[in-house]
């Protein structure tokens, strides 16, 4: 899951980054409104987790416009206003949540995950493709009786091609989607990791083949 992260207080942006990432998610972090809103229409985001006191646009002012352009990307206000009188302004916005700062670690992550489960296009902890499944909560990947558990990227990229089903994701998406926006990883990273993926396909003895389409890209094809 791929998430834009706007918080303008550097010490509360990496601490929640660093949690973020160690559960797995892909975070692209922003320091201001602008910079929130410039991201959100440019990619393809699960989720947005937006701080309501930031400078050149406030929270509520990156929601506003991300609705009214017609993004209903599920979104997370995080702020220390905790007015009733603020609250019901971000939910009439167009918020999903509403999580007053300070909060707890296991909160926010138990937020977000009930903000995933919302979204339209909302995807089952466990992923199906041929004869193999992806836990999306413990990162197992596992086929008959064989099993074993993903690296953070690892499990990224299989995330990734096991939700586009038969349809070939390009090289440069899979290190944006993957790696983030800002990435400074080169594109030759991508194959390492494909490689990596297909001896884990091997070791647990899936029929499924990931394979590559030259100019195109890479997708997941079972072999039965």
């Amino acid at each position: 899951m791929k998430l834009l992260y706007a918080e303008d207080e550097p010490a509360m942006a990496e601490a929640v980054t660093d949690i973020l990432e160690y559960n797995n998610y892909t975070v692209d972090a922003v320091s201001d409104g602008e910079d929130a809103l410039a991201y959100a229409r440019e990619d393809h985001y699960d989720g947005i987790i937006l701080d309501v006191m930031m400078p050149k646009l406030d929270g509520f002012e990156v929601l506003r416009r991300l609705r009214e352009s017609g993004d209903h990307t599920p979104v997370l206000l995080l702020t220390a206003r905790t007015e009733v009188e603020d609250r019901i302004a971000g939910l009439d916005l167009g918020a999903d949540d509403y999580l007053p700062k300070p909060f707890a670690a296991g909160e926010l992550l138990a937020r977000i995950r009930a903000m995933l489960r919302r979204r339209e296009d909302y995807t089952p902890d466990v992923l199906q493709f041929g004869d193999l499944y992806l836990n999306t909560a413990t990162a197992e990947l596992s086929c008959g009786r064989q099993a074993v558990t993903l690296p953070k990227l690892e499990f990224q990229l299989m995330e990734l091609l096991m939700n586009s089903r038969n349809v070939c994701v390009s090289t440069e998406d899979i290190l944006t989607r993957v790696w983030g926006y800002d990435t400074d990883a080169e594109i030759g990273i991508v194959w390492v990791y494909i490689s990596y993926l297909r001896k884990r396909l091997s070791a647990i003895g899936s029929r499924v083949v990931l394979r590559a389409r030259r100019g195109i890209g890479y997708l997941l094809e079972d072999s039965v």
